[in-house]
């Protein structure tokens, strides 16, 4: 998904890392990912961001902001 968002011209995408106390194979391995992109590109941006964080939520469950 991280991939998929940095194909957007201005986009950049990291991934932080799990915080869970235990190890398990059915869980994210990851504990989120960021998403930046500069405010004179968002017009354009944002809503491709939302289409694709449309496509993964779908399929794999809701996001969870947590932080703006």
């Amino acid at each position: 998904m991280a991939v998929h968002l940095r194909q957007i011209e201005g986009v950049t995408t990291g991934l932080l890392p799990q915080t869970a106390k235990t190890f398990d194979y059915l869980q994210s391995q990851v504990g989120g990912v960021w998403i930046r992109y500069s405010a004179d590109a968002a017009e354009i941006c944002q809503p491709q961001i939302e289409v694709i964080l449309t496509y993964y939520g779908d399929r794999y469950g809701n996001w969870e902001t947590l932080s703006k």
